[in-house]
């Protein structure tokens, strides 16, 4: 784990954020694990600099008999935190997997409604992040998927689904209640194979440490394939940088942060020579890219 306070790094992380704007009333889904109740106690921690107002709900889903005991800790962490609650009930009935989720939103939009909240906010993170672009991809998914979780989008015409975690590992989050001696549950749910994402979850786990930057990648990937979907000023000055390395036969593969130092360049109308191998750089003058030089200089740009 980077760093010695990841409660610094979460709480960091949510007070850059915008996808929970300043001064919103938002309603916390926790379920009592450990990225829910870490979720909860750091927008609490932040939340007089951002001047949120914060409610917390809690979903039991009527499928296991240990749910009592995930309810007792939100409610022991929402009388810590001196937070108002709802609680919603759903009736057990052999439902699928999509079908819970959909009645955990609808619940969680319903509890929204009620306390005035505009947003749900989840804890999903980084790790979550892969698993769903790999389901999509094994789903022979097109560049819709390869987005995976937005950060926010509509919930229902007047709520939207809010994730500011989502390129927080997990680690960070468990890390956050240790570093806070927050109780937490673990689903027993979650070492079940025969779901199709606890199997994708367990094969991804056996990657990172061969791959120990797959979840910042998948992360980046992502947030490109979203970009591109939507023709955003970034992704066109992304695909002009690209354009210009395509000339170069040794040039079409770069490593993507080389293409975005590159980028933020041409953003903010920057001149400079941006190395992106071994005696190969681009040249930007003013914001405008002037070619390519055989002729390495300083890789940071002036």
């Amino acid at each position: 784990m980077r760093g010695a306070h990841p409660e610094r790094e979460v709480e960091r992380t949510l007070e850059r954020s915008d996808v929970v704007a300043g001064g919103e009333r938002v309603l916390i889904a926790c379920s009592g694990g450990p990225d829910s109740v870490a979720l909860a106690a750091a927008m609490h921690g932040v939340a007089p600099r951002r001047q949120f107002s914060l409610h917390l709900g809690f979903v039991n889903h009527g499928t296991r008999a240990s749910a009592w005991q995930d309810e007792c800790i939100v409610l022991q962490l929402a009388a810590d935190l001196a937070l108002p609650l709802q609680i919603a009930v759903l009736e057990e009935s052999g439902a699928t997997e999509e079908a819970l989720r959909v009645a955990r939103y609808d619940a969680l939009a319903e509890m929204a409604k009620r306390t005035g909240c505009s947003a749900v906010v989840t804890a999903h993170h980084a790790e979550d992040q892969s698993e769903t672009v790999l389901l999509a991809l094994l789903r022979g998914t097109g560049p819709v998927g390869l987005r995976g979780m937005e950060g926010r989008r509509s919930l229902t015409t007047a709520i939207d689904l809010a994730r500011p975690l989502l390129k927080i590992p997990s680690e960070r989050l468990r890390a956050y209640c240790h570093a806070r001696a927050l109780p937490y549950a673990v689903d027993p749910s979650n070492s079940q194979t025969t779901l199709r994402r606890n199997a994708v979850r367990d094969a991804l786990a056996a990657l990172r440490p061969l791959f120990p930057g797959l979840d910042a990648a998948v992360a980046r990937a992502a947030d490109v394939a979203a970009a591109e979907r939507e023709d955003s000023p970034r992704a066109r000055l992304r695909g002009a940088v690209r354009e210009e390395l395509r000339k170069e036969t040794e040039l079409r593969d770069i490593d993507f942060l080389h293409v975005e130092e590159a980028v933020r360049a041409l953003e903010n109308g920057r001149t400079g020579t941006f190395h992106m191998k071994a005696g190969v750089a681009l040249r930007i003058e003013g914001g405008t890219i002037t070619g390519i030089t055989r002729r390495g200089t300083s890789g940071d740009g002036d």
